[in-house]
């Protein structure tokens, strides 16, 4: 039977400084971090299997590796709106960040409420959270009526002037997700991108650019 002392035990003898190195060249928080890939924690994760109350143990260890593995095991039927509140507030990576929204929050009833309360923030990761899950949804939820992203837009246009890099990068995300989702939304997310290509700030028109890239691409629009 796994506990929270046991699976550390296990991460931590499969330490590598090296790999911390190499993953804060890729953007990752460094600190409380023990360079274990991501295929070693989804492999273990199978062993463990989906435990809420293991999650939240793991989780409260502030440890990068034992944080990966609490969105893993994680049970998203469990999942309460204080509990994504709690957990959003402690973010400092982004790929803590990607990897629940990914993995527990998209799969949650509050997840676009989320969406909308979180881009207000003014914490950079608690905003990324909620454009995440913005271009989560958009390919994830099959059956939701463009309207549940048509509401978007108007966010994405309003802070697509963050000039923080891993906000700026989240916002292009969900615009081009939201626009890839068919024709209409591609059509409105075109007519946003090409707005924001007139703005003054260097990340509105980063955003625009590279997003009309991707929409008007000979392979979206086959």
């Amino acid at each position: 039977m796994y506990t929270t002392q046991s699976i550390l035990t296990t991460l931590k003898a499969h330490a590598n400084k090296r790999n911390v190195a190499g993953m804060a060249r890729f953007g990752i928080n460094p600190h409380n971090t023990l360079g274990i890939s991501v295929p070693f924690l989804r492999t273990l994760a199978k062993k463990i299997g989906k435990n809420h109350t293991l999650a939240g143990q793991l989780w409260s260890t502030s440890i990068h590796e034992a944080r990966l593995l609490a969105i893993f095991i994680e049970e998203p039927i469990k999942v309460t709106a204080s509990q994504m509140n709690r957990w959003v507030n402690t973010f400092d990576s982004w790929d803590i960040c990607d990897q629940a929204c990914l993995n527990i929050f998209d799969k949650t009833p509050f997840a676009y409420a989320k969406a909308h309360e979180w881009v207000k923030s003014e914490k950079e990761f608690v905003r990324r959270a909620g454009f995440a899950i913005m271009a989560v949804m958009a390919v994830h939820d099959k059956t939701a009526p463009d309207k549940a992203f048509l509401n978007f837009l108007p966010l994405i246009k309003k802070y697509a002037t963050d000039e923080r890099n891993f906000v700026k990068k989240a916002t292009n995300w969900a615009l081009r997700q939201i626009g890839k989702r068919n024709r209409n939304l591609q059509k409105r997310s075109i007519t946003l991108s090409k707005t924001l290509e007139k703005s003054t700030s260097p990340s509105a028109r980063w955003i625009a650019k590279d997003a009309l890239r991707e929409l008007t691409s000979k392979k979206i629009n086959d």
